[in-house]
């Protein structure tokens, strides 16, 4: 796990190295701003996390500061994915074209069937073929069942049938491909909706997470969307971060993780369907530490 986060993150600790070419003991306020503006950390962000620092900081100092933005109202209080234990267990996917959501699913789909867990696809983005055809190709690939209808359908429908299938056949897990939805149109928002709306009606509770997924590449610039799908979808249980292997910003993740107050359940290292690996704050915060301090 450690050694695949360090690959994941190796532009990220490469720009701090360009920085800080040499691992040190103790760093003052000014190169430690600098680094974690480097990383795509937003600005108020670094400013908060200085705030709490003395003018000379070491490795230990800095973790404390870190890991706090992980916890909630008092340090004990961490944030977590929620145990879920409805069966079938139904997973709304969420985010913008281009994203990687299509392929984050089969990502997902693989995770749970690496744990015995059954599991079956609903492709309710009915506004591209391509969206549908990738989905039912990675279904064929995994021997997944995939619930599928015409392009321009209504995606309601099929998460609906997708739930009422996993329930007629004992499957465990449902995981509903939606729209890349740009989070300025409002009537794709409202569609949204109404497939939550739709999903309850199937199963009540469901969907039980609705999960967000962020480009890495795109860094801190993913926020604003992230509020408003947060606030459409009245809140979102967890984040998976796609791409983070092809950029620099990874301390974008900070950012998010502050801004959302949500967990992050995943990261996408690569493009094949076991490249997820589950996200662990103090590996990713000793891996960014690394590069900056010595041991």
């Amino acid at each position: 796990m450690l050694k695949t986060l360090k690959q994941t993150l190796q532009k990220t600790t490469q720009n701090i190295r360009d920085l800080l070419p040499k691992a040190q003991e103790k760093i003052d306020k000014e190169s430690l701003e600098e680094i974690l503006i480097a990383t795509d950390m937003d600005y108020e962000l670094v400013e908060m996390i200085l705030d709490s620092l003395p003018q000379i900081i070491n490795r230990n100092e800095l973790e404390v500061a870190l890991l706090r933005l992980f916890r909630g109202e008092s340090y004990y209080d961490k944030i977590q994915p929620k145990d879920i234990t409805e069966r079938p267990c139904v997973d709304l996917i969420v985010g913008v074209n281009g994203a990687g959501k299509t392929t984050t699913i089969a990502k997902l789909a693989t995770f749970y069937k690496k744990q015995g867990k059954s599991v079956i696809l609903g492709a309710g983005d009915t506004f591209r073929a391509a969206a549908i055809e990738q989905l039912k190709l990675w279904g064929e690939k995994l021997s997944l069942p995939v619930v599928a209808s015409q392009i321009g359908h209504d995606p309601s429908a099929v998460a609906f049938d997708t739930i009422s299938s996993a329930l007629a056949k004992n499957i465990d897990n449902v995981i509903i491909d939606t729209a890349g939805r740009l989070h300025n149109q409002s009537n794709l928002q409202q569609e949204l909706q109404k497939i939550m709306r739709i999903c309850n009606k199937a199963k009540e509770g469901a969907p039980h997470r609705k999960i967000l997924i962020i480009d890495g590449t795109q860094g801190t610039s993913t926020l604003e969307q992230a509020k408003i799908f947060s606030q459409t979808l009245d809140g979102i249980s967890g984040v998976i971060i796609t791409k983070l292997d092809g950029t620099s910003k990874g301390g974008a993740v900070f950012s998010i993780i502050h801004t959302l107050r949500v967990p992050i359940l995943y990261i996408g290292v690569g493009e094949g369907a076991e490249d997820l690996i589950e996200f662990n704050e103090n590996s990713y915060i000793q891996t960014l530490l690394d590069s900056i301090f010595t041991k």
